[in-house]
């Protein structure tokens, strides 16, 4: 069985590549069509400009950054309000915001109350 090839909107990774930005913005969702033609944020240039000269420990702030095609494997350091988590940019994202692919919130998992958090509590051995 072959193995299916990518295609966004009908064009294969290398064709998308090839487009212009604006023939591009065309293709991609409303929300972030608007949001790339008001223009990028001087963040998101020094993400562009980073990423163009292929550094190698790309690190940004600019989690509104919509992936572009030129963006494909990279691997892109998203920071989430604590730590810098990495975010290897692969095809299927491709109009998404990179900021979706860096969750900033944990699942929380609280474990058995202790000694001392309710009333009933103090009753119960400490052995």
């Amino acid at each position: 069985m072959a193995i299916k090839e990518f295609t966004f909107r009908g064009y294969k990774t290398e064709d998308l590549k090839k487009l212009p930005l604006g023939e591009f913005l065309a293709l991609i969702p409303s929300r972030a069509r608007r949001s790339a033609k008001r223009g990028f944020t001087e963040d998101q240039k020094k993400l562009l400009e980073k990423i163009r000269a292929h550094d190698n420990d790309i690190k940004t702030h600019a989690r509104d950054m919509i992936i572009l095609p030129e963006m494909i494997g990279v691997a892109i350091k998203v920071y989430n309000g604590k730590e810098f988590m990495p975010v290897h940019v692969v095809e299927d994202m491709v109009g998404h915001i990179i900021g979706e692919f860096a969750p900033t919130r944990r699942r929380v998992a609280h474990s058995a109350p202790g000694v001392g958090a309710t009333k009933s509590s103090s009753s119960v051995s400490v052995r």
